[in-house]
Protein backbone atom coordinates (compact mmCIF):
# COMPACT_ATOMS: atom_id res chain seq x y z
CA UNK A 1 0.00 0.00 0.00
CA UNK A 2 2.46 2.52 0.89
CA UNK A 3 4.35 1.74 -2.56
CA UNK A 4 1.29 2.48 -4.33
CA UNK A 5 0.77 5.51 -2.33
CA UNK A 6 4.32 7.08 -3.39
CA UNK A 7 3.81 6.21 -6.63
CA UNK A 8 0.66 8.19 -6.65
CA UNK A 9 2.04 10.90 -5.19
CA UNK A 10 5.17 11.02 -7.53
CA UNK A 11 2.94 10.61 -10.35
CA UNK A 12 0.71 13.85 -9.14
CA UNK A 13 4.45 15.67 -8.90
CA UNK A 14 5.75 14.83 -12.16
CA UNK A 15 2.10 15.21 -13.70
CA UNK A 16 2.21 18.67 -12.45
CA UNK A 17 5.49 19.59 -13.30
CA UNK A 18 4.82 18.84 -16.91
CA UNK A 19 1.40 20.79 -16.85
CA UNK A 20 3.85 23.79 -15.36
CA UNK A 21 6.14 23.10 -18.15
CA UNK A 22 3.55 22.67 -20.79
CA UNK A 23 1.54 26.11 -20.01
CA UNK A 24 4.64 28.46 -19.47
CA UNK A 25 5.65 27.34 -23.09
CA UNK A 26 2.51 27.44 -24.98
CA UNK A 27 2.33 31.30 -22.89
CA UNK A 28 5.93 32.50 -23.47
CA UNK A 29 6.65 34.41 -26.82
CA UNK A 30 9.70 33.60 -28.96
CA UNK A 31 13.27 35.87 -28.07
CA UNK A 32 13.74 38.81 -30.23
CA UNK A 33 16.35 38.29 -32.81
CA UNK A 34 18.35 42.27 -33.04
CA UNK A 35 20.21 43.24 -36.31
CA UNK A 36 23.00 45.39 -36.56
CA UNK A 37 24.12 47.86 -38.57
CA UNK A 38 27.26 49.33 -38.97
CA UNK A 39 28.30 53.41 -39.41
CA UNK A 40 28.60 54.67 -42.87
CA UNK A 41 30.55 57.70 -44.70
CA UNK A 42 28.01 60.36 -46.53
CA UNK A 43 27.03 63.95 -46.24
CA UNK A 44 24.64 66.06 -44.14
CA UNK A 45 22.67 69.17 -44.14
CA UNK A 46 21.17 70.57 -41.80
CA UNK A 47 17.98 72.86 -43.23
CA UNK A 48 15.36 74.43 -42.13
CA UNK A 49 12.13 75.54 -43.97
CA UNK A 50 10.51 78.93 -44.39
CA UNK A 51 7.15 79.27 -45.39
CA UNK A 52 5.61 82.44 -47.06
CA UNK A 53 5.49 83.87 -50.59
CA UNK A 54 6.83 85.60 -53.60
CA UNK A 55 5.89 89.52 -53.85
CA UNK A 56 7.26 92.31 -55.99
CA UNK A 57 10.34 94.10 -54.31
CA UNK A 58 8.17 97.42 -54.35
CA UNK A 59 4.49 98.64 -54.94
CA UNK A 60 3.65 101.68 -55.75
CA UNK A 61 0.00 103.11 -55.12
CA UNK A 62 -0.87 105.64 -57.57
CA UNK A 63 -3.35 108.05 -55.26
CA UNK A 64 -5.26 111.20 -56.71
CA UNK A 65 -4.52 114.73 -55.62
CA UNK A 66 -8.09 116.37 -55.72
CA UNK A 67 -11.40 114.78 -54.34
CA UNK A 68 -14.02 113.41 -57.07
CA UNK A 69 -15.51 110.73 -59.73
CA UNK A 70 -13.85 107.96 -61.83
CA UNK A 71 -14.67 109.67 -65.42
CA UNK A 72 -13.01 107.29 -67.19
CA UNK A 73 -10.01 104.39 -66.46
CA UNK A 74 -7.53 103.73 -69.39
CA UNK A 75 -5.60 100.69 -68.10
CA UNK A 76 -6.45 97.04 -67.46
CA UNK A 77 -4.73 94.69 -64.89
CA UNK A 78 -2.00 92.98 -65.93
CA UNK A 79 -1.12 96.24 -68.72
CA UNK A 80 2.48 97.12 -68.84
CA UNK A 81 3.00 101.03 -68.18
CA UNK A 82 5.55 103.29 -68.07
CA UNK A 83 6.12 106.72 -66.54
CA UNK A 84 3.69 109.66 -66.99
CA UNK A 85 1.17 106.84 -69.38
CA UNK A 86 -2.27 108.08 -68.49
CA UNK A 87 -4.25 105.71 -66.45
CA UNK A 88 -8.00 107.26 -65.37
CA UNK A 89 -9.50 110.71 -65.44
CA UNK A 90 -11.51 112.32 -62.49
CA UNK A 91 -14.29 114.03 -62.50
CA UNK A 92 -13.80 116.92 -59.97
CA UNK A 93 -16.12 117.17 -57.40
CA UNK A 94 -15.86 120.27 -55.00
CA UNK A 95 -15.47 120.08 -51.31
CA UNK A 96 -18.63 122.70 -50.49
CA UNK A 97 -16.73 124.12 -47.55
CA UNK A 98 -13.47 124.48 -49.00
CA UNK A 99 -15.50 126.03 -52.17
CA UNK A 100 -17.29 128.58 -49.75
CA UNK A 101 -14.06 129.21 -48.53
CA UNK A 102 -12.39 130.20 -51.73
CA UNK A 103 -15.18 132.16 -52.68
CA UNK A 104 -14.94 134.13 -49.44
CA UNK A 105 -11.28 135.09 -49.91
CA UNK A 106 -11.86 136.06 -53.60
CA UNK A 107 -14.29 138.50 -51.65
CA UNK A 108 -12.17 139.46 -49.50
CA UNK A 109 -9.24 139.95 -52.35
CA UNK A 110 -11.99 142.02 -54.36
CA UNK A 111 -12.72 144.68 -51.27
CA UNK A 112 -9.37 144.71 -50.20
CA UNK A 113 -7.84 145.57 -53.72
CA UNK A 114 -10.88 148.27 -54.32
CA UNK A 115 -10.15 150.17 -51.15
CA UNK A 116 -6.10 149.88 -52.32
CA UNK A 117 -6.96 151.59 -55.63
CA UNK A 118 -9.28 154.03 -54.12
CA UNK A 119 -6.33 154.67 -51.86
CA UNK A 120 -3.90 154.26 -54.66
CA UNK A 121 -5.74 156.80 -57.13
CA UNK A 122 -6.25 159.56 -54.48
CA UNK A 123 -1.98 159.61 -53.58
CA UNK A 124 -1.46 159.74 -57.44
CA UNK A 125 -3.08 162.99 -57.62
CA UNK A 126 -0.98 164.33 -55.00
CA UNK A 127 2.33 162.87 -55.94
CA UNK A 128 1.67 164.56 -59.43
CA UNK A 129 0.94 167.74 -57.38
CA UNK A 130 4.61 167.36 -55.34
CA UNK A 131 2.56 166.82 -52.71
CA UNK A 132 3.49 163.70 -50.72
CA UNK A 133 7.21 162.52 -51.51
CA UNK A 134 8.03 159.96 -54.09
CA UNK A 135 8.77 156.75 -50.71
CA UNK A 136 5.28 157.32 -49.62
CA UNK A 137 3.75 156.58 -53.10
CA UNK A 138 5.86 153.98 -53.59
CA UNK A 139 4.86 152.06 -50.45
CA UNK A 140 0.92 152.93 -51.60
CA UNK A 141 1.74 151.54 -54.93
CA UNK A 142 2.86 148.20 -53.27
CA UNK A 143 -0.06 148.25 -51.12
CA UNK A 144 -1.80 148.28 -54.50
CA UNK A 145 0.09 145.89 -56.31
CA UNK A 146 0.02 143.50 -53.22
CA UNK A 147 -4.11 143.49 -53.37
CA UNK A 148 -3.94 142.78 -57.03
CA UNK A 149 -2.15 139.47 -56.60
CA UNK A 150 -3.74 138.53 -53.82
CA UNK A 151 -6.74 138.68 -55.80
CA UNK A 152 -4.98 136.54 -58.76
CA UNK A 153 -4.03 134.18 -55.64
CA UNK A 154 -7.98 133.63 -54.46
CA UNK A 155 -8.54 132.97 -58.26
CA UNK A 156 -6.37 130.76 -58.95
CA UNK A 157 -7.43 128.83 -55.38
CA UNK A 158 -11.06 128.84 -56.30
CA UNK A 159 -10.79 127.55 -59.89
CA UNK A 160 -8.59 124.38 -58.42
CA UNK A 161 -11.09 123.91 -55.89
CA UNK A 162 -13.83 123.78 -58.60
CA UNK A 163 -12.03 122.41 -61.69
CA UNK A 164 -8.76 120.71 -60.65
CA UNK A 165 -6.11 122.90 -62.00
CA UNK A 166 -6.00 126.56 -63.16
CA UNK A 167 -4.99 125.76 -66.77
CA UNK A 168 -8.47 124.09 -68.52
CA UNK A 169 -11.80 125.33 -68.69
CA UNK A 170 -13.82 121.44 -67.88
CA UNK A 171 -13.32 120.37 -64.20
CA UNK A 172 -11.01 117.08 -65.41
CA UNK A 173 -8.15 115.87 -63.94
CA UNK A 174 -5.76 113.03 -65.46
CA UNK A 175 -4.19 110.53 -63.23
CA UNK A 176 -0.48 109.54 -64.42
CA UNK A 177 1.62 106.38 -63.59
CA UNK A 178 4.32 107.50 -61.38
CA UNK A 179 6.74 104.56 -61.80
CA UNK A 180 7.23 101.58 -64.75
CA UNK A 181 5.67 98.59 -64.29
CA UNK A 182 3.00 96.23 -64.27
CA UNK A 183 -0.75 97.06 -63.25
CA UNK A 184 -1.11 94.43 -60.63
CA UNK A 185 -4.34 95.70 -59.37
CA UNK A 186 -7.19 98.30 -59.77
CA UNK A 187 -9.97 98.90 -57.15
CA UNK A 188 -12.17 101.40 -58.23
CA UNK A 189 -14.49 101.13 -61.46
CA UNK A 190 -15.89 104.08 -63.36
CA UNK A 191 -18.15 106.02 -61.32
CA UNK A 192 -16.99 104.89 -58.27
CA UNK A 193 -15.73 108.46 -55.85
CA UNK A 194 -12.31 109.17 -54.96
CA UNK A 195 -10.86 111.35 -51.62
CA UNK A 196 -7.50 113.38 -52.80
CA UNK A 197 -4.28 112.23 -50.63
CA UNK A 198 -3.71 114.96 -47.89
CA UNK A 199 -1.94 115.28 -44.48
CA UNK A 200 -4.72 113.68 -43.05
CA UNK A 201 -6.06 111.17 -45.49
CA UNK A 202 -3.96 108.38 -47.43
CA UNK A 203 -6.46 109.22 -50.20
CA UNK A 204 -8.31 106.20 -52.34
CA UNK A 205 -5.83 104.39 -54.36
CA UNK A 206 -6.40 104.13 -58.13
CA UNK A 207 -4.22 101.36 -59.06
CA UNK A 208 -1.37 99.52 -57.66
CA UNK A 209 1.66 99.22 -59.60
CA UNK A 210 5.24 96.89 -59.15
CA UNK A 211 7.97 95.93 -61.44
CA UNK A 212 7.12 91.92 -61.85
CA UNK A 213 11.33 91.25 -62.92
CA UNK A 214 12.03 91.66 -59.10
CA UNK A 215 10.61 89.73 -56.55
CA UNK A 216 11.32 89.11 -52.79
CA UNK A 217 10.45 85.90 -50.70
CA UNK A 218 8.82 87.19 -47.75
CA UNK A 219 8.61 84.44 -44.72
CA UNK A 220 9.01 83.56 -41.37
CA UNK A 221 11.19 81.36 -39.31
CA UNK A 222 11.09 80.04 -35.98
CA UNK A 223 13.39 81.52 -32.91
CA UNK A 224 14.89 78.51 -32.22
CA UNK A 225 16.43 78.61 -35.80
CA UNK A 226 16.63 82.34 -36.46
CA UNK A 227 19.95 82.78 -34.60
CA UNK A 228 22.00 80.45 -37.10
CA UNK A 229 20.74 83.04 -40.67
CA UNK A 230 23.03 85.25 -41.70
CA UNK A 231 22.03 87.59 -44.58
CA UNK A 232 23.39 86.53 -48.08
CA UNK A 233 22.89 82.93 -46.89
CA UNK A 234 21.67 81.65 -49.91
CA UNK A 235 18.16 79.93 -50.67
CA UNK A 236 16.17 77.63 -52.40
CA UNK A 237 12.96 78.86 -53.20
CA UNK A 238 9.99 76.27 -54.24
CA UNK A 239 6.57 77.44 -55.53
CA UNK A 240 3.22 76.17 -54.85
CA UNK A 241 2.08 77.09 -58.55
CA UNK A 242 5.07 75.64 -60.61
CA UNK A 243 6.10 72.28 -59.92
CA UNK A 244 9.15 70.65 -60.23
CA UNK A 245 10.93 73.94 -59.89
CA UNK A 246 13.44 75.70 -57.74
CA UNK A 247 14.22 79.26 -57.78
CA UNK A 248 17.59 80.51 -56.24
CA UNK A 249 17.66 83.35 -53.74
CA UNK A 250 20.07 84.97 -51.36
CA UNK A 251 18.95 86.33 -48.17
CA UNK A 252 18.77 89.52 -47.61
CA UNK A 253 16.90 90.72 -44.52
CA UNK A 254 16.16 89.35 -40.93
CA UNK A 255 13.83 91.20 -38.43
CA UNK A 256 15.24 92.48 -35.17
CA UNK A 257 11.89 91.90 -33.59
CA UNK A 258 9.54 88.89 -33.70
CA UNK A 259 5.88 88.02 -33.26
CA UNK A 260 4.39 85.60 -31.24
CA UNK A 261 1.92 83.60 -33.39
CA UNK A 262 0.09 80.89 -31.64
CA UNK A 263 2.49 80.40 -28.95
CA UNK A 264 5.86 80.84 -30.69
CA UNK A 265 7.55 83.23 -31.53
CA UNK A 266 8.10 84.45 -35.62
CA UNK A 267 10.68 86.44 -37.06
CA UNK A 268 10.11 87.82 -40.66
CA UNK A 269 12.47 87.31 -43.21
CA UNK A 270 13.64 88.23 -46.84
CA UNK A 271 15.15 87.35 -49.57
CA UNK A 272 15.89 88.36 -53.30
CA UNK A 273 14.31 85.78 -55.91
CA UNK A 274 16.37 85.10 -58.77
CA UNK A 275 13.57 84.62 -61.76
CA UNK A 276 14.00 82.22 -64.65
CA UNK A 277 12.33 83.87 -67.69
CA UNK A 278 10.72 80.69 -68.93
CA UNK A 279 8.54 81.21 -65.94
CA UNK A 280 6.02 83.79 -65.54
CA UNK A 281 5.87 84.10 -61.22
CA UNK A 282 2.63 86.04 -60.14
CA UNK A 283 2.42 88.55 -57.07
CA UNK A 284 1.35 86.25 -53.91
CA UNK A 285 2.31 82.62 -54.56
CA UNK A 286 2.96 80.74 -51.93
CA UNK A 287 6.22 79.70 -51.59
CA UNK A 288 8.64 77.55 -49.10
CA UNK A 289 12.05 78.62 -49.03
CA UNK A 290 14.75 75.62 -47.84
CA UNK A 291 17.74 77.07 -46.32
CA UNK A 292 20.95 75.28 -45.29
CA UNK A 293 21.96 76.17 -42.07
CA UNK A 294 25.21 73.82 -41.85
CA UNK A 295 26.72 71.20 -44.35
CA UNK A 296 29.27 68.40 -43.42
CA UNK A 297 30.98 66.61 -46.68
CA UNK A 298 32.40 63.14 -46.21
CA UNK A 299 31.86 62.25 -42.47
CA UNK A 300 31.11 59.26 -40.28
CA UNK A 301 26.75 58.66 -39.40
CA UNK A 302 24.73 56.67 -38.34
CA UNK A 303 21.07 56.40 -38.80
CA UNK A 304 19.36 58.62 -36.34
CA UNK A 305 16.54 55.80 -35.78
CA UNK A 306 19.48 53.51 -34.05
CA UNK A 307 20.34 56.23 -31.01
CA UNK A 308 18.71 55.77 -27.61
CA UNK A 309 19.39 58.25 -24.69
CA UNK A 310 20.07 58.02 -21.27
CA UNK A 311 16.58 59.23 -18.71
CA UNK A 312 18.67 60.48 -16.28
CA UNK A 313 21.48 62.67 -18.40
CA UNK A 314 19.45 62.49 -21.84
CA UNK A 315 22.95 61.65 -23.85
CA UNK A 316 23.06 59.60 -26.55
CA UNK A 317 24.29 56.18 -26.64
CA UNK A 318 24.35 52.99 -29.15
CA UNK A 319 24.31 49.45 -27.80
CA UNK A 320 27.42 47.53 -29.60
CA UNK A 321 27.78 43.85 -30.53
CA UNK A 322 30.11 42.09 -28.42
CA UNK A 323 28.83 38.46 -29.31
CA UNK A 324 26.06 36.28 -30.15
CA UNK A 325 22.74 38.53 -29.33
CA UNK A 326 24.62 40.27 -26.68
CA UNK A 327 25.29 44.14 -26.30
CA UNK A 328 27.09 46.52 -24.23
CA UNK A 329 25.99 50.71 -24.00
CA UNK A 330 28.97 52.56 -25.71
CA UNK A 331 28.20 56.67 -25.06
CA UNK A 332 28.93 58.64 -28.14
CA UNK A 333 29.13 62.22 -29.09
CA UNK A 334 27.11 63.49 -32.26
CA UNK A 335 26.74 66.14 -34.17
CA UNK A 336 24.52 67.61 -37.05
CA UNK A 337 21.73 65.74 -38.39
CA UNK A 338 18.82 65.91 -41.57
CA UNK A 339 16.44 63.73 -39.46
CA UNK A 340 17.47 60.51 -41.01
CA UNK A 341 20.84 60.36 -40.81
CA UNK A 342 23.40 61.50 -37.39
CA UNK A 343 27.15 62.54 -37.13
CA UNK A 344 29.02 60.70 -34.79
CA UNK A 345 31.71 62.41 -33.88
CA UNK A 346 33.45 59.94 -31.55
CA UNK A 347 32.68 57.07 -29.53
CA UNK A 348 32.01 54.02 -32.43
CA UNK A 349 34.06 52.86 -35.45
CA UNK A 350 32.95 51.75 -38.77
CA UNK A 351 33.93 48.67 -37.66
CA UNK A 352 31.18 48.26 -34.71
CA UNK A 353 27.96 46.51 -35.19
CA UNK A 354 25.11 48.98 -34.04
CA UNK A 355 21.71 46.83 -32.02
CA UNK A 356 18.35 47.99 -33.86
CA UNK A 357 17.20 48.07 -31.13
CA UNK A 358 13.67 49.31 -31.90
CA UNK A 359 12.73 46.49 -34.51
CA UNK A 360 9.24 44.97 -33.77
CA UNK A 361 8.56 41.63 -33.34
CA UNK A 362 6.47 40.41 -36.09
CA UNK A 363 2.93 39.28 -34.83
CA UNK A 364 1.94 35.83 -34.65
CA UNK A 365 -0.93 34.57 -36.35
CA UNK A 366 -4.14 35.29 -34.98
CA UNK A 367 -2.94 38.24 -32.30
CA UNK A 368 -4.21 40.63 -34.51
CA UNK A 369 -8.42 38.81 -34.03
CA UNK A 370 -7.57 38.32 -30.32
CA UNK A 371 -6.60 42.05 -29.92
CA UNK A 372 -9.53 43.10 -31.60
CA UNK A 373 -12.07 40.83 -29.67
CA UNK A 374 -10.00 41.93 -26.45
CA UNK A 375 -10.62 45.81 -27.73
CA UNK A 376 -14.51 45.13 -28.70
Amino acid sequence: MKILKYLLIAFIVLGGLYAAVYFMKSNSKSPITYETETAFTTSIEDKTVATGKVVPEEEVEVKPQVTGIIDKIFVEEGDEIKTGDLIAKIKVVPNEQALNAARGRVNNANINLGNAKLDYDRNKALFDKGVISAQDFQNIQLRYDQAKQELRNAQNDLQIIRQGSTGGAQAITNIRASVSGTILEIPVEEGDQVIQSNNFNDGTTVATIADMKKMIFEGKVDESEVGKLKVDMPLSVSLGAIQDKEFDAKLKFIAPKGNEEQGAVQFKIEGDVYLDEDFFVRAGYSANASIVLEKKDSIMAIKEALLQFDKETEKPYVEIAIGEQEFERRDIEIGISDGINVEVISGITKEDKIKVWNKTEPKKKGEDEEEEEASN
